[in-house]
């Protein structure tokens, strides 16, 4: 007969276990992203796939904090992060280490996710704009690849941290997420 899981039997690793883990070559950066629900839910999502760290950039609050620690649940205590106030600097300091910069943005050049070679011998940032705005004007000549999700209802986004679950699932599983 199934059962659901205990906490205890999900076998998950502590703070320092996670600190010391080899993570997976992806970054992301928030864009200006306003709601703390939306910053903790990233955080969240970075801890389940093992991702590299968060920059935080602009008006993006920033931990801690109550609001952003209620959809974190610890996970700004576990995943790695900084904050620049200027995405560019942010952008260029990714550049510098290699990484390919895809802002997650619909935009005349963007291309759908899912037609998307993400390789498993690269570094990746994934740029998440504002939940109004989307990724600010001034860092889109910046950016290496625009990508959006296929969306086929009438309206004509997702929220932030619902985008962020299904871009950072598709980097995580090609880039070698494994339990």
């Amino acid at each position: 007969m199934t059962k659901k899981l205990k906490l205890e039997e999900l076998g998950r690793i502590d703070v320092e276990t996670f600190k010391n883990t080899a993570k997976i070559p992806l970054v992301i950066i928030l864009d200006s992203v306003r709601s703390m629900h939306n910053v903790g839910a990233i955080f969240r999502t970075g801890d389940a796939f093992l991702i590299e760290k968060v920059v935080l950039c602009g008006i993006t609050p920033q931990p801690p904090h109550r609001e952003i620690h209620k959809a974190a649940l610890g996970a700004t205590e576990s995943v790695d992060w900084i904050y620049e106030q200027d995405i560019n600097v942010a952008i260029e300091n990714l550049k510098k280490e290699n990484f390919n910069i895809i802002g997650i943005e619909q935009t005349s050049d963007s291309h759908m996710i899912s037609d998307f070679e993400i390789k498993s011998d690269e570094k990746y940032t994934l740029i998440l704009g504002n939940e109004v705005d989307g990724i600010s004007d001034e860092a889109l000549p910046n950016v290496d690849t625009f990508l959006e999700i296929p969306q086929l209802g009438t309206k004509h986004s997702l929220n932030v941290s619902v985008c962020g679950g299904i871009v950072i699932w598709e980097f995580a599983k090609n880039l070698g997420i494994r339990k």
